[in-house]
């Protein structure tokens, strides 16, 4: 007889909630409560700022007063920048929730003559942390306090009775460093005695900028290992981790119409799959943005909100264009269903770009997202770049189940497989779209080239854009003559 197994019992490490979209996610909680975290990297990274956020949101949210104890700005100057992310410092220490000590360290003050010591700075410390209760400190940054020592070993010393005296105190401490030439900070000390490092990234490439995140150790806990994007615009800081890895989101069953029935017969009557993910390619003026903005309008229809994020076009430049193909999107507008976000592929990195989706999905909660075209996002970086963060974004979007439509750019000769960025792997419906001249005639054609998990027609049909809208004709053989829809002949437009 095998005597059974204990159970293994496994402590989990205790964490503080930052309150930062996506950072507790990564981080598996938040930071290390009652224990040091470093946060690293070079000038205009955002260090200063997300260490606000963490005492913010401690004193908001979590009702946890904090100290900022700064060495480099006033506490006028700090206030004034980040009035503009909504933050009210002054009205929080007005109500004892946060205490901003500003302290002037200069260079030629500390000197290596006698015994150096932290001892004064405890004291300071120590007095503004009972003031206000103070479960939460920012030390904004450390660099000031050693700027004239050359001694390591000193150093080392005061860093460790430093980061010791915070965890004594039970104190969640964030404590800012400033990037080495050759280590993840100027003295290369700080990372070894924190619990918890995080590394902050602005890097330019092409002219083109992006900010990344990485936690490069968490002592006691697993955590996420790869670069994170992460933005930061008015609202503050979010960071985007990487979803569904694991590939374990939901299949659903029920079915969202394509808005264009003859479309809808095609794939068992009742049109794709809700959360699935589709493609629509083909060459130029084939119809792409006129049938992704009539699948925004059936879902608008049905009462959905809709996201449309236009790389392209401007949203008037949109609702006029539309217009001539029988859609007026203005009234789902003026409703409050449809939301454009538009922007230039080059405005920001890829990185940035998927953050702002992130971000804009997690407020919005829509039903459907439309991404019109995702060819201008490959002109602005490379192919492998563009898969993987259309990779995370579809997996994001299966994992939030939305369904997305995506619309690309093909050549003439190849409209089938010149995807561009090689994506259709990941879809799980394409359409494609495509010119022909039968008796030199020019006409649109449609087919379903795959429709994963249900029955599909992958008979070609004329698309038909007209004042009235989009409509299919008859299947079409390469000797079909000009179609009829519902036995009346189609006014097409010249677009």
């Amino acid at each position: 007889m095998t005597r059974a197994r204990p159970k293994v019992v496994r402590p989990s490490l205790a964490k503080t909630p930052t309150g930062i979209q996506g950072l507790d996610e990564v981080t598996g909680g938040g930071v290390p409560k009652g224990r040091v975290t470093l946060l690293c990297g070079a000038a205009g990274s955002g260090k200063s700022l997300l260490a606000m956020e963490f005492l913010v949101h401690g004193a908001v949210r979590y009702g946890e007063p904090g100290v900022c104890m700064d060495f480099e700005e006033t506490e006028g100057k700090l206030a004034a920048n980040v009035a503009s992310l909504g933050f009210d410092l002054r009205e929080l220490t007005r109500r004892k929730k946060l205490l901003v000590d500003y302290v002037s360290v200069e260079r030629h003050e500390i000197a290596e003559t006698g015994e150096y010591n932290l001892e004064g700075l405890f004291i300071r410390l120590g007095h503004a942390v009972k003031a206000i209760k103070a479960k939460r400190v920012v030390l904004d940054s450390i660099e000031a306090l050693f700027s004239g020592l050359a001694d390591s070993t000193t150093l080392r010393a005061e860093l460790r009775r430093l980061f010791h005296w915070l965890e004594e105190h039970k104190l969640t401490a964030v404590v800012t460093g400033e990037a080495g030439e050759h280590a993840l900070t100027r003295h290369g000390l700080e990372e070894y005695i924190a619990d918890c490092v995080i590394a902050l990234d602005h890097r330019v490439t092409e002219q083109i900028s992006t900010r990344r995140l990485r936690i490069v150790k968490y002592r006691g806990t697993s955590h996420g290992t790869d670069e994170y994007p992460f933005l930061i615009d008015r609202e503050g800081i979010s960071v985007v981790p990487l979803s569904s890895l694991a590939l374990a989101h939901k299949a659903l069953t029920d079915r969202v119409s394509t808005g264009i029935p003859a479309l809808d017969e095609m794939m068992e009557g009742k049109g794709f799959f809700r959360g699935s993910s589709v493609l629509v390619s083909g060459t130029a003026g084939t119809g792409k943005s006129s049938l992704a903005a009539n699948f925004a309008t059936a879902a608008c229809a049905r009462g959905e909100d809709c996201l449309y994020f236009a790389f392209e076009e401007s949203p008037s430049q949109i609702l006029r264009n539309m217009r001539s193909v029988g859609l007026d999107l203005e009234p789902w507008v003026k409703k409050g269903l449809l939301h454009f976000h538009a922007m230039r592929p080059t405005s920001t990195g890829l990185e940035g770009h998927l953050a702002a989706i992130h971000k804009l999905i997690a407020k919005l909660r829509p039903r459907i997202v439309v991404i019109d075209p995702i060819t201008n996002l490959v002109s602005a970086s490379g192919t492998y770049d563009i898969k993987s963060m259309l990779m995370r974004l579809v997996d994001f979007l299966k994992v939030e189940e939305v369904t997305s439509m995506f619309t690309n750019l093909t050549f003439a000769g190849d409209p089938q497989e010149g995807t561009g960025a090689g994506v259709s792997s990941l879809m799980d419906a394409w359409i494609v779209l495509r010119d022909s001249k039968p008796n030199g005639r020019p006409r649109r054609e449609l087919f379903v080239l795959k429709s994963r998990g249900m029955a599909h027609s992958r008979e070609p049909r004329e698309l038909i854009v007209s004042e009235r809208g989009l409509e299919l004709g008859t299947v079409l053989t390469d000797h079909t003559p000009a179609t009829t829809v519902a036995g009346s002949s189609a006014v097409r437009s010249a677009k």
